[in-house]
């Protein structure tokens, strides 16, 4: 069973929080998504962590699972310390495979989002 796991910041504002939330969501809904689950995950500053769905997904029989950084360039956080809590996570499923994934960062369709807010 293949799972993803989106994780942002986290903030003290709670709409920003449900943002991600809203993310996972339409990612669920995906008709052409390779994944079989999809769950959503804070850094830090609120729940669920990391760690949290790591193991929600292994326990809902996740064998395979990538964990993508839902920020927009490449950073500490998306490059030592996600890595790094996931890695952590990950310590007590061997069996598990896992990778993180690089941000968002410059993509075409990126420009058309922007674009789309500019002038739609």
């Amino acid at each position: 069973m293949k799972a993803l796991i989106l994780v942002d910041h986290g903030s003290t504002v709670e709409e920003a929080n449900a943002l991600l939330e809203d993310v996972a969501d339409k990612a669920r809904a995906y008709q052409d998504s390779p994944f079989d689950m999809v769950e959503h995950c804070h850094m830090e500053l609120c729940e669920p962590s990391i760690e949290d769905a790591f193991r929600k997904c292994v326990a809902a029989g996740a064998s395979d699972i990538t964990v993508h950084p839902y920020f927009l360039v490449p950073g500490r956080h998306s490059k030592s310390d996600i890595p790094r809590m996931v890695a952590e996570a990950a310590q007590d499923f061997p069996q598990v495979s896992y990778r993180v994934t690089e941000p968002l960062g410059l993509h075409d369709k990126i420009i058309e989002v922007i674009f789309e807010r500019s002038f739609g």
